[in-house]
């Protein structure tokens, strides 16, 4: 295993990933854990139509020559902890979460043993962890669980889970652009102004390798807002009404954008707008396992 493998990485995918023809994102998905020769797991959890779901990605896995990966049907929190499916993920190079919903995925596996051996496999064993849709959504440790804010933000609009935590001080939205979901991560801003909203468009990823940095792969962008200087009234209005939302930022970041924290390189260092920064630190940080 190489020394950048050995630092762990998160593929968070926007959803509607190609999964037939190319598929870049899912080639460097298995690049990162370690070719063709990985053992990749897939977890459908999320979904309801789990063999539905194991059949796409066993089509496109095999299409990229993989010869060991495995479908891990989680149905229950029994199975979420037991011995042979904690031992299945602890041999993995690489995870993967598909879509469906997160609040499902994170009422079978969240907290479980299943959970801390994810968590175990990225930040001891430098393993590779991918979800798309629900399977982004559910990566950080606020998971954005439900609620729509269509047109403009909207108090109360939408509410925050708890997420799987291999990130922290952020909450991803997925199919980004095409459902205009920029309200909605708004929406999320507004309310929690602490947290980081990225918005990650559809074929389109996300890529941290913790520590180092991060990539945009894919067809559209990644778009990050930042509300932790804004001005805003939203503690004094009432639910549903349009909050001010004053000095928002907003990072966009289109598909081949490439970022690496500097090693001690003064010149580096200053080359990167300081929210930027700020930002890779956050999303690329060490977190100790949880």
């Amino acid at each position: 295993m190489s020394e950048q493998q050995k630092n762990g990485h998160l593929v968070i995918i926007g959803g509607s990933e190609d999964r037939k023809d190319d598929m870049p994102i899912l080639s460097r998905f298995v690049e990162l854990c370690g070719g063709a020769d990985a053992r990749i797991i897939v977890i459908t959890a999320a979904s309801q139509i789990a063999d539905h779901m194991w059949k796409m990605y066993d089509d496109a896995f095999s299409a990229l020559g993989v010869t060991r990966h495995s479908h891990l049907e989680v149905t229950s929190r029994q199975d979420a902890n037991s011995a042979d499916y904690v031992r299945q993920i602890a041999e993995a190079d690489g995870i993967f979460m598909t879509g469906g919903d997160q609040k499902r995925l994170l009422a079978l596996i969240g907290g479980t043993a299943l959970d801390l051996e994810m968590h175990k496999a990225l930040k001891l064993r430098g393993a590779t962890i991918g979800g798309t849709s629900a399977g982004a959504s559910a990566m950080s440790g606020h998971m954005l669980a439900q609620g729509r804010a269509e047109i403009r933000p909207e108090k109360g609009a939408v509410s925050l889970g708890a997420g799987l935590g291999f990130l922290h001080r952020v909450v991803i939205d997925q199919h980004f652009s095409e459902r205009q979901r920029l309200s909605r991560l708004l929406t999320v801003v507004a309310q929690n102004p602490y947290l980081q909203g990225i918005g990650i468009d559809e074929d389109t990823a996300l890529v941290v390798e913790r520590g180092v940095g991060i990539e945009v792969l894919g067809q559209g962008a990644v778009t990050v807002v930042d509300g932790r200087t804004m001005i805003s009234n939203v503690a004094d209005i009432a639910d549903r009404d349009t909050p001010e939302l004053i000095d928002v930022r907003l990072h966009l970041l289109p598909a081949g954008s490439q970022y690496r924290l500097p090693g001690g390189d003064a010149a580096k260092a200053n080359s990167l707008p300081a929210p930027l920064l700020d930002f890779l630190e956050n999303v690329t940080k060490r977190n100790p396992i949880s």
